[in-house]
């Protein structure tokens, strides 16, 4: 990077993605950068994406956005957690939710203290040792909720991700950011190097640049058409290619959680706003229709829909390299990963966040991007993991699209985790991989996993003793949650609204 001036940064697109680049290099990066931000009004967002996991609290910190700001700007609610209802049978419930389980007991994780609480007959599900879900369950929250030996409550977002994104705008833009209205036409490169050196538009305009950031969705304009990074495509485990997507007025309980329902031929998201509703149905065309899967959605909403259902068509997968040359790619740039642990945003965030570390600077980044590469390249693959799980783990028998889920061989890296888990309940996490020993054990145990035998610590507390302490944290945990605020009595504090 020249001393004489900062490095210029190209965004390509708009969007929750781009905005949240623009305004994360200003943040953090300061004058040792420009942001230029190319986008167009003729060319819609995806705008799935409503429903985050708590790293994101993280971004808003270094962003410095207000919480209560935050939440009135974009509709807001919160989310302790994601129901999952019939993915192991069509009448069962379980789910992930965030924060800590029970207690540990020495160096066992609480999860040993449950497996053998359970072999003597404790009856309790393991939700009931999670505080986040007592809370979630009797739809109540408070941000001082916890205290003593109440764990606090760990929460993440609903919003709306168009109106986030033009709150990053509106900050960015204050910081420094221009934006240019236009299509891309081209893409100029260097002929020795191969770098992108410009964007081309509609119209002649050029938009130089050192580094580029693409942000331009599915089209992948930079890396995918004209660097021609392959695509590695997991549909063989991840085998849903299409969502109807749809809003709804709001209908029924308000809940501080999401809801992931499954049926025949894949699931349905419900994500709820202040103002509405988001719902989506997420489909493998393999086994079911457009049209009947778009009756599924609109048969299953709680409310009145806003809008016609819309049609996304998706492969599951990723860039093998998301930094080539001069240019990274985020958000649906650099792969798809369906929304059913709500990791679409926190995959932009964490893609940023590497980038930062990792800034380029120099003549040879070559070390840097090799590494980017390979941290994005793990993150990538356990989150794929954990998603195969809820498909593989299934038993509705007689489903078609269910029965090939359960019949599909697994990654390697899933099949052990799985194994040791059965083997001992020991849940080993790999390179700072983003879910918790706590959701992978509500998988496993929500998809009808369980393990065979415990840590040797928990086997020298009494039958009695250990009887109890479940007792007193399950019951602890549920009369402090009834003791909240609703949710919707929060939101309507923290936005000065009358609950309904």
């Amino acid at each position: 990077m020249s001393e004489e001036r900062p490095q210029r940064i190209v965004i390509a697109g708009g969007g929750t993605a781009g905005w949240m680049a623009a305004a994360l290099l200003l943040k953090v990066l300061g004058r040792a950068v420009t942001v230029t931000l190319v986008e167009s009004e003729t060319i819609g967002a995806v705008g799935v994406g409503e429903a985050t996991i708590p790293q994101i609290l993280h971004l808003n910190r270094i962003l410095e956005l207000d919480e209560a700001q935050f939440l009135r700007a974009t509709n807001g609610s919160i989310k302790l957690g994601i129901e999952f209802v019939g993915w192991h049978q069509p009448d069962d419930a379980y789910m992930h939710a965030f924060g800590v389980a029970g207690r540990a007991v020495g160096i066992a994780p609480f999860r040993h203290a449950y497996a053998r609480g359970k072999a003597l007959g404790h009856r309790a599900d393991f939700g009931a040792f999670s505080f986040n879900e007592a809370a979630a369950r009797a739809l109540r929250y408070h941000p001082q909720a916890g205290g003593g030996a109440i764990p606090h409550l760990v929460q993440a977002y609903h919003f709306d991700a168009s109106l986030y994104a033009k709150m990053l705008r509106q900050q960015s833009e204050a910081g420094g950011a221009v934006r240019v209205e236009g299509l891309i036409d081209s893409v100029d490169r260097d002929g020795s190097s191969g770098d992108v050196t410009a964007l081309v538009l509609q119209g002649g305009e050029r938009v130089d640049g050192d580094f580029f950031i693409d942000c331009t969705g599915f089209r992948s304009l930079l890396l995918g058409d004209a660097l021609q990074t392959p695509f590695t495509d997991w549909s063989h485990w991840l085998k849903c290619d299409r969502a109807w997507a749809a809003p709804c007025a709001k209908g029924g309980p308000f809940r501080p959680y999401t809801q992931s329902i499954a049926h025949k031929a894949g699931w349905q998201w419900r994500i709820p706003l202040q103002h509405r509703t988001g719902n989506g149905h997420v489909f493998c065309s393999e086994f079911m229709g457009d049209d009947e899967a778009r009756d599924v959605l609109l048969a299953n909403l709680e409310g009145k829909p806003e809008a016609d259902p819309r049609l996304i068509k998706f492969t599951t997968g990723r860039r093998e390299d998301a930094w080539s040359h001069n240019v990274v790619a985020l958000g649906l740039a650099a792969g798809f990963m369906e929304p059913l642990e709500s990791t679409s945003i926190h995959l932009i965030q964490s893609g940023m966040e590497r980038l930062l570390k990792l800034f380029p600077g120099g003549e040879d980044n070559t070390r840097r991007r090799d590494k980017y590469n390979e941290l994005t390249r793990i993150e990538w693959e356990r989150i794929r993991d954990f998603l195969i799980g809820h498909y593989k783990f299934n038993k509705r028998e007689g489903e078609p699209f269910w029965d090939a889920c359960r019949a599909m061989d697994i990654p390697a890296t899933l099949a052990e985790k799985v194994e040791l888990f059965e083997e001992s309940g020991t849940i080993h996490r790999d390179d700072d991989e983003l879910f918790t020993e706590e959701g992978w054990q509500q998988l496993f145990l929500g998809q009808g996993i369980e393990p065979k035998s415990w840590h040797a610590t928990v086997d020298p507390i009494q039958e009695s003793e250990l009887m109890k302490l479940l007792d007193i944290i399950s019951s602890a945990f549920a009369a402090r949650a009834q003791k909240l605020p609703t949710h919707e009595e929060f939101i309507a504090s923290i936005t000065q609204k009358e609950p309904a």
